[in-house]
């Protein structure tokens, strides 16, 4: 972290979008411009755009609102019990390392990960102050069985907290994915610790696209859509007391009163999909999800229910 603190003050100062010349950022470090040159390529490999202009100096393509804990706690009216990490390889792991020290509730955001990831190993691309990175703990006394409803109503909370602030129509794609205008817009991510029959200890990770520019292709290679700018610091303060709100409920009463928002929110309802499960390809119509959090598809006039897997749009390869 230590070798991270450097790069960060400069973010800290460049984050008005406005033009600070070399010399004037050489000299509040101590440092010869070639100093910050190697700083300036330090931000570079975290996602940031920039530009230098002769005479100008550094600048931003866009100001960055910073996230911290004060401003979240403002808007959270209390501690919210959320930890900023400018710099972390991912904030699922990170819990994940101290989940002994956890409570329900307890959560993470940061600006940028150098080794996110989302479902079935794949790479998340998390460029610094771009997105949203959140992860949250909750433990689950009903075990393991209830992991699987956990993440709907995951999305069930993020898509309605995003739709609130920012007027968009989003939905929810099962098991774990929210969509906007047919485009890929966050991924939800519920990594697991605990045995059968035990409690299980969940890790949340929550990861929006907000105001992500060239994103690597040999990462993102889906058609993706982004929410726009919205106050991050607002955005994790609800999305902290939502979930705690409708986790607990999910807790006492399970799946069966999300369902009816989750048909309100489903993205693919009454389309032709196609549901990929290992290399097999089962084709139907999409009818929403039954009291376990299975999908349900029509097949010639019949439903049947499915619980793993992932969906696509038929044609959608």
């Amino acid at each position: 972290m230590r070798s991270h603190q450097n790069p960060l003050k400069l973010i800290e100062i460049l984050a008005d979008g406005e033009f600070h010349s070399g010399e004037e950022l050489a000299a509040s470090f101590g440092i010869t411009r070639a100093g910050i040159n190697k700083y300036m390529k330090v931000l570079r490999e975290w996602g940031l755009d920039f530009t230098s202009v002769q005479g100008k100096g550094y600048c931003l393509i866009a100001p960055i609102d910073l996230i911290k804990k004060c401003k979240i706690d403002h808007y959270y009216q209390a501690d919210s019990r959320c930890e900023i990490l400018p710099i972390i390889d991912s904030t699922n792991q990170y819990l994940l390392d101290k989940i002994e020290q956890l409570r329900s509730g307890d959560s993470c955001v940061a600006e940028f990960q150098s080794k996110a990831r989302g479902r079935r190993g794949r790479r998340w691309f998390s460029p610094f102050g771009s997105n949203l990175y959140f992860s949250m703990y909750w433990q689950l006394e009903q075990g393991v069985a209830a992991a699987m409803g956990l993440s709907l109503v995951v999305g069930i909370v993020i898509a309605d907290t995003l739709r609130e602030l920012s007027g968009q129509d989003i939905k929810v794609k099962w098991p774990n994915d929210l969509y906007l205008n047919d485009q890929k817009l966050a991924g939800i991510l519920v990594e697991l610790a605990g045995k059968t029959g035990d409690c299980a200890h969940a890790i949340i990770g929550i990861g929006v696209n907000l105001m992500m520019t060239n994103p690597d292709p040999n990462i993102v290679n889906q058609k993706w859509a982004n929410l726009g700018k919205v106050d991050r610091n607002l955005l994790v303060a609800r999305i902290v007391k939502n979930l705690n709100i409708k986790l607990s409920e999910f807790e006492k009463q399970g799946l069966a009163p999300f369902i009816s928002d989750w048909n309100r929110l489903d993205n693919f309802a009454n389309r032709p999909v196609k549901l990929l499960i290992g290399d097999n390809i089962i084709r139907g119509i999409a009818k929403g999800i039954n009291e376990q959090g299975a999908l349900m598809l029509e097949q010639d006039g019949k439903i049947h229910a499915h619980i793993g897997g992932e969906i696509s749009l038929r044609g959608d390869e």
